[in-house]
């Protein structure tokens, strides 16, 4: 099978990627990890894992995710602070609480939360 590749700044090399991938969320959607139970506002999505070796392998091998599935950047939420994380398909869920997120970047990227999600700027959309 084909395959594309990209180029990722946060592994610092080429990336090889399916040409199709499909995503279950969208940038502004609301989430929350499955295991953590950390909120955050997609900005960004990967087809497949594009972060460095080492922050792989600092993931205990018996919970580390498969590579061969969208990655989310989000803008990310617990109860101390505020942070960018960035989280496999399989450790997302929808958020049920639906509610906005509060972390300092978000008016940077988005303008306003509406049913349940925030909209991208336009001088940030295609």
């Amino acid at each position: 099978m084909d395959r594309a590749s990209f180029y990722s700044p946060q592994a610092g090399r080429d990336i090889s990627a399916p040409p199709v991938s499909t995503a279950r969320f969208s940038i502004g959607d609301v989430v929350r990890h499955r295991v953590f139970g950390f909120r955050g506002v997609v900005f960004d999505i990967d087809p497949v894992f594009a972060n460095s070796e080492e922050w792989y392998e600092s993931i205990p091998e018996d919970i580390r995710p498969l590579r061969e599935q969208p990655f989310y950047h989000l803008l990310a939420e617990n109860d101390e602070s505020s942070y960018v994380a960035y989280v496999s398909q399989q450790n997302l869920q929808a958020d049920a609480e639906a509610g906005p997120v509060e972390h300092p970047s978000l008016d940077e990227m988005f303008e306003g939360f509406r049913n349940g999600r925030y909209r991208l700027r336009r001088s940030l959309s295609h």
